[in-house]
This record gives structure tokens, sequence and C-alpha cells, in this order.
């Protein structure tokens, strides 16, 4: 699955997707209060990287974050910017957010990387540590299971992951893992979150 295939598939299925999970009433009150908590301790600008219809970004700007939302989806930046119009959400894909360097304090990738082809995962995951300040924080959210293995996803192919091969990843690209949780709700997949910290390069 290229990340380019993934993109036509959710832009076809826009609305599919937002009628289903792009408001942030359907989110778990357990994944907003987490969230919520990991981003106020965040020092300096998130950025919501897949943000999709812009649901969590403008959740965490009601809230009082500094927050931008990307996505490389046309139609979901069109429906961001329609539905939030005080929160700024603009064009972009995670293997390159187009961002100064040390330019963000967090990014949120909210089960935004599970179409990206686990042999390139370090690509999104470079450019996440390229942006952060050191120290800074990124939380992925991910479906749970035997890592790296595919499966069909309603709108198209995904890939599981374990903490434990996703930790691994995130240390090859700089960062230590400060959290992790997993979980299984009724009627849906086991999902995961992680979060981790970048190093700062003098004592990496």
């Amino acid at each position: 699955m290229t990340t380019e295939a993934a993109h036509e598939a959710y832009s076809r299925r826009a609305a599919d997707y937002i009628d289903a999970v792009g408001r942030i009433e359907h989110a778990a009150q357990w994944d907003r209060d987490y969230l919520l908590a990991w981003a106020r301790s965040i020092d300096g600008r998130v950025i919501d990287v897949g943000c999709g219809p812009g649901q969590w970004t403008n959740y965490f700007h009601e809230a009082g974050i500094d927050i931008g939302g990307v996505d490389p989806s046309e139609v979901f930046i069109a429906e961001a910017k329609r539905s939030y119009p005080d929160v700024h959400y603009r064009l972009g894909r995670a293997e390159g957010l187009d961002l100064a360097d040390s330019s963000a304090g967090g990014i949120l990738a909210w089960f935004s990387l599970i179409h990206v082809d686990p042999a390139t995962v370090q690509e999104p995951l470079r450019e996440f540590a390229r942006c952060l300040v050191p120290g800074g924080s990124v939380a992925l959210g991910f479906f749970d299971g035997p890592a790296r293995e595919p499966f069909d996803h309603a709108i198209t192919t995904a890939y599981y992951w374990s903490v434990n091969a996703l930790s691994s990843e995130l240390d090859q690209a700089g960062f230590d893992v400060t959290d992790s949780v997993t979980r299984h709700g009724p009627g849906v997949r086991r999902q995961g979150v992680i979060v981790a910290r970048l190093r700062d390069p003098v004592s990496a």
C-alpha cells in the first residue's frame, strides 16, 4: 500500500469517514482525556498530522492548545476549514511536513500512520524527529496486533503494530518511549497508544 493510494482512498470515501468517525463525539472519552492531558504537557506548538476533517485539532484548539492540522487530502482540509474556521489547517504529508527544523513541541499522529507500509515507516518518524525540538513529544495511535501484518481496514489496507515493534521503530528514529497503553472495547479492534520523547542529540 503506497501512501498516495491511501490518500486517494480517503478522498473518495471522505463523506463515509466523516459520518462514521469524523467528529469528536465519535471518539471515546478515554481517548479525549488521555490526549488532552498529553497536549497540555507540551511546551510549544502541536501539529495534528493526518488531521482528517479536523475534529481533534479543533478539540485541542478549544481547550487552549496552540495547534495546527495537516492532511494530504484536499477534501478533508476543505471540510476542516468549513467546520472549524478558527483553526489553522493546511495540506501536507507525514513524510514531508514542510516545517522548519525543531519548530514544533508536539506531534499527534492519531491512527494516521496505519496505512504506511511498515518497510517505510521510518520516513514519517524521522520527519517528526526533524520537526520537533529536543525533548518534544509524539503521540501515536495504532491498531494493536501482529506487528506489520496487513488487514482489511474500512477504507483501505492497514497494518497492525505491537507496542514492542513500534517502540523499536521510534527508538531508531531518535525517540524514547515514555508511555504506552493498549485497550480493547466491545466491537472494535484492539487499539494502542504510544507517547515518546525526542532524545537530545547531546545525550543520545
